[in-house]
């Protein structure tokens, strides 16, 4: 078993092995829910006991019309905004060398700020990790139309593990749709119920890896076999829905989203939450700490 160690010397077990000489299967060692069934909060009992057994929960409309124009209209302007391009924070397609996504952007607008604090956002955060909770990571990601690129299989949690030291599954995303989800435009697919199961990847993680990855996922990248077992297994939900729905999604979830083909652009903010009792410490199977911007160090929380 390998051992992680933070910058106070203290070890921290490596419960989930991953970049090794082999892919490995490991059955999840942490709860899925870790607040009380019953705490108050704006998720359902019943929703939770679904997101448990499911790994995601899908809300028809987190925020309204006008909040999703006026969040809409400020994506719009980082995108288009020179010096956004410029910052190492925007990640550009490889092809059309157009924007793909815009990291750390609860930093960089107060618009988004705004919607991290937001109660329907960060309290169903809280609810499900059972604490208060940090932002690991923020973006806006781009699917305009005509040959955007997708995001191919993977667990994000296998990433924060090796990469940022994120030490237990005690992490939950959102994806809030700024534009029309269809079943044509590159929709977020989720393998319902593979969170239960931690898929350690094969292979050594390359340093800055990330300034690869983050355009062709390569190292985390779980085998066709693989992927057709757990596919076989636990099928593929596809998500769609209007502007302003929201999908919630464990750590843990086996998912991706296909090239976006089609004329209708598929815009989203993707914000993630982290238990300030899980913070991150030493990367598990990678040689440096990817930059604070997409793995934040900073574990104030949300208030």
């Amino acid at each position: 078993m390998t051992t992680a160690t933070t910058t106070t010397e203290t070890q921290v077990p490596d419960l989930y092995p991953t970049r090794g000489t082999a892919e490995v299967l490991t059955p999840r060692q942490d709860p899925v829910v870790w607040g009380a069934p019953d705490a108050p909060g704006p998720i359902t009992p019943v929703d939770l006991g679904s997101f448990e057994r499911d790994g995601f929960l899908a809300i028809d409309q987190l925020i309204d019309d006008d909040e999703v124009a006026v969040y809409r209209n400020e994506l719009n302007r980082l995108v288009t905004d020179p010096a956004i391009r410029a910052d190492e924070r925007s990640i550009v397609e490889p092809k059309s060398k157009e924007i793909r996504s815009v990291f750390e952007v609860h930093k960089i607008s107060e618009v988004f700020a705004r919607l991290v604090r937001d109660e329907r956002v960060v309290g169903r955060a809280r609810q499900i990790l059972g604490s208060d909770v940090y932002v690991h990571q923020s973006r806006i990601n781009v699917k305009p139309g005509f040959g955007a690129s997708g995001f191919y299989w993977h667990s994000d949690f296998e990433t924060w593990h090796a990469e940022d030291g994120l030490p237990r599954m005690r992490t939950v995303s959102v994806s809030i749709a700024l534009t029309e989800n269809y079943d044509t435009n590159g929709g977020l697919m989720i393998m319902p119920g593979s969170h239960k199961t931690f898929l350690g990847c094969a292979g050594a993680t390359p340093k800055d890896n990330y300034k690869k990855s983050l355009q062709m996922q390569d190292a985390g990248t779980p085998s066709d076999e693989a992927l057709t077992a757990m596919a076989s297994e636990h099928g593929i939900k596809l998500f769609t829905g209007r502007a302003g729905s929201a999908t919630w999604f464990d750590c843990n979830c086996m998912h991706g989203s296909g090239d976006n083909i089609t004329p209708f652009p598929r815009s989203n903010v993707f914000i993630v939450f982290n238990s300030v009792e899980n913070a991150a410490v030493e990367p598990f199977a990678a040689p440096v700490r990817r930059p604070e911007f997409i793995g934040a160090r900073d574990f104030t929380p949300v208030r």
